[in-house]
């Protein structure tokens, strides 16, 4: 990765991303910090950054990225609309939390297609069960997950996870380069 452009997606991160007080997390536990990834992501500089660090990683057979909703959609949407300004097809997808049962039924939401090799994207994981489930969900509509790469991880955990999963893990930014310890389960 581009070092000058990790280094300012880390400074947008702390910036725009980064709280420190105390924070109850999903689990229920409770944290010193707190990283809301979509102050990053949703705002078009931070997108950008992401996605130029995106694009340097994410493999050059993967035709598509995506993951559950709300954390992975800008990040999907974002990187593959930047692909596409460089000349790369990527196509994006959502893997929505229910089954629709009404229009289009089903979890999917976007644009993947059987056979796919997908990165599972999503904007911070501590734990790591979105992306898991995420990629689980692309395997049963008959995609292949070949990573799971999230903007931040903050937990320390989802590495090894994806690694028995046989993913391959790469985070954009992790706790320890935001100058935090890793919070996992």
């Amino acid at each position: 990765m581009t070092g000058s452009t990790k280094q300012e997606l880390i400074d947008h991160l702390l910036a725009h991303a980064v709280s420190t007080g105390e924070f109850t997390l999903k689990s229920g536990r409770t944290s010193t910090w707190f990283c809301d990834g979509k102050q990053t992501v949703c705002r078009a500089e931070g997108l950008l950054l992401v996605a130029d660090l995106a694009l340097e990683t994410i493999p050059d057979d993967v035709t598509a990225i995506g993951g559950l909703t709300a954390g992975a959609d800008p990040v999907a949407f974002g990187v593959a609309a930047v692909a596409a300004t460089r000349g790369r097809p990527l196509r994006s997808f959502s893997i929505r939390k229910e089954s629709k049962d009404h229009g289009v039924a089903g979890r999917l939401a976007g644009a993947l297609e059987p056979g796919d090799r997908v990165v599972v994207c999503e904007d911070v994981v501590t734990r790591g069960t979105s992306p898991m489930e995420a990629a689980e969900v692309v395997r049963e509509l008959g995609a292949e997950p070949v990573m799971v790469m999230p903007v931040v991880d903050r937990g320390g955990t989802c590495g090894a996870l994806a690694e028995a999963a046989g993913l391959d893990f790469r985070p954009l930014v992790t706790a320890l380069e935001l100058g935090f310890p890793y919070e996992g389960p």
